[in-house]
């Protein structure tokens, strides 16, 4: 059954299903697990402890300047990898996602273009939880929250049509093409350490910040650090360019994915 392409970008109709779809799946990964969903606050936190431990103390990496404490360094980290850690959930599992479905790809009338919506849905689960942690350890830190932390959802907005677009893009070609989840691997592996995780944007010379800044997820970072960490409020022209690329993507991804999914029966 065909769809128009607004369909795939807004998809009212199918709310319900992506919902119960998205619980599902949470409740399925910690479903066999003792802390059950606790998980989902002691793995950053135990990540945090680690990174810290290892950058500040092993490495001696520096951030804000000598006086800068342990929670003040492990907050611009989380900051960071809040960001990295939904962006590569959302990425790493959707060239499977049609082919982890083979009974749905047979059902001419379920909406198949509803899988990268339920894949950021979950992780929006965990990233909602981040976000929880980060304003409460800057609390912690500073005794007090900026009232630009307010635009903190906004500076994360564009992450959503981002990772959908590129979901419809890898679970096409993933279906075709086995190799992409092993690919994908790599490339993630690759952009933490050029994303601005473990260092800030301004650290780089003059002459490649610009380009650092092409990275999707690096005014992300920094404009999350901006905003809940130094109290400024996102610059948003910056924003609104950014979030017009996240939707052309996401646009373009599901035009590909109208596109290639005919076939996706033959080849499951």
């Amino acid at each position: 059954m065909e769809h128009s392409i607004l369909s795939y970008l807004v998809p009212w109709r199918h709310a319900g299903l992506i919902r119960q779809f998205a619980a599902r799946e949470i409740a399925a990964r910690y479903r066999q697990s003792w802390l059950g969903t606790l998980w989902v606050v002691l793995t950053p936190l135990l990540l945090l402890c680690v990174y810290t431990v290892v950058f500040r103390h092993v490495f001696k990496l520096r951030w804000g300047g000598a006086d800068e404490s342990n929670l003040a360094f492990a907050l611009r980290l989380y900051a960071g990898l809040a960001v990295f850690n939904f962006f590569s959930e959302c990425v790493v599992r959707a060239p499977r996602l049609v082919l982890d479905q083979p009974h749905l790809v047979k059902k001419v009338l379920f909406p198949l273009e509803i899988l990268p919506w339920v894949n950021a849905l979950a992780q929006l689960v965990h990233l909602g939880i981040a976000a929880l942690l980060l304003v409460l350890l800057t609390a912690a830190s500073t005794a007090s929250v900026p009232a630009s932390a307010l635009a903190l959802p906004l500076v994360w907005l564009p992450l959503l049509p981002l990772c959908v677009g590129l979901g419809w893009i890898l679970a096409a070609v993933g279906t075709y093409v086995r190799d992409v989840g092993q690919v994908i691997g790599l490339v993630l592996s690759l952009l933490l350490f050029v994303s601005p995780v473990f260092f800030p944007v301004e650290a780089l010379p003059p002459s490649v910040r610009g380009w650092a800044l092409l990275n999707p997820l690096a005014l992300t970072m920094t404009q999350t650090r901006e905003v809940l960490l130094a109290g400024h409020w996102p610059d948003w022209s910056a924003l609104c360019l950014q979030a017009t690329g996240c939707v052309l993507l996401a646009v373009a991804g599901a035009v590909f994915f109208r596109t290639t999914r005919k076939g996706f029966a033959d080849v499951v």
